[in-house]
């Protein structure tokens, strides 16, 4: 039987957490004594870099900071300061999502997860909303951590497919961003499904099979991929 498979980007794809982390580098940032404070616009630009480390030596180039800066520790900073915000609640997987997973489940289809934020954010992430349970049905978690290149590099999805051992165009990406989609195309999986994120609203996203304002309208798009590849499968050479 044909393996095939479900994968998901995080950070505003599973649920709308770029304003924690806006939140959570402007403390860490006061914490160390920087007086840096990236507002809304500022962090929306940010975020076509990826990375919480390349988003920090990014502002650095741009505005000509000239100082000694340990951007790794700071970014461990930041990274504490974020699991603990997560952990006070508030936060809920984006509508459709928790429907898109138990539907993987049920028909057999593989998880997995291809982001550049780390494996802790994602932990913490799935805990925070009550449901770590979740966590356990996804066979591969690829994270920033273990990719030298970062989307829109193609490197995540690349090894995604690797570990699930699954073939590019038996998979579903679930992104949120531009630098997302390209980087799944680039990795030569044609059915991308978007729905943009209150920071990615603006960004382009040609090439997408689909762009949804949430999950909930991803599931009839997902069956007919499986349908149509399960037809595809049976048909005689």
């Amino acid at each position: 039987m044909t393996q095939r498979a479900l994968i998901f980007d995080v950070d505003g794809t599973l649920a709308e957490t770029e304003e924690l982390h806006r939140q959570a580098f402007n403390r860490a940032f006061d914490e160390i004594g920087l007086s840096w404070n990236w507002g809304t616009h500022v962090y929306r630009d940010l975020l076509r870099v990826t990375g919480g480390k390349e988003r920090i030596r990014a502002f650095m180039e741009q505005t000509g900071f000239a100082g000694d800066l340990d951007v790794a520790g700071l970014h461990l900073i930041k990274t504490r300061i974020y699991t603990e915000l997560v952990a006070s609640g508030g936060i809920a997987f984006r509508p459709g999502i928790l429907g898109l997973i138990n539907y993987a489940i049920i028909v057999g289809l593989k998880l997995g997860i291809a982001t550049t934020t780390s494996r802790a954010n994602v932990q913490a992430l799935f805990e925070g909303t009550g449901e770590a349970k979740a966590l356990s049905h996804f066979s591969v978690i690829c994270c920033g951590e273990d990719v030298k290149r970062k989307k829109p590099d193609p490197e995540v999805f690349l090894l995604t497919l690797k570990q699930l051992g699954v073939d590019a165009d038996n998979c579903i990406v679930i992104e949120d961003s531009e630098a997302g989609l390209k980087a799944a195309l680039r990795a030569e999986i044609d059915t991308v499904y978007i729905t943009p994120s209150i920071f990615t609203k603006h960004h382009c996203f040609d090439g997408a099979s689909e762009v949804a304002e949430d999950a909930t309208a991803l599931l009839p798009f997902i069956s007919h991929f499986l349908k149509s590849k399960a037809q595809t499968t049976s048909t005689p050479g």
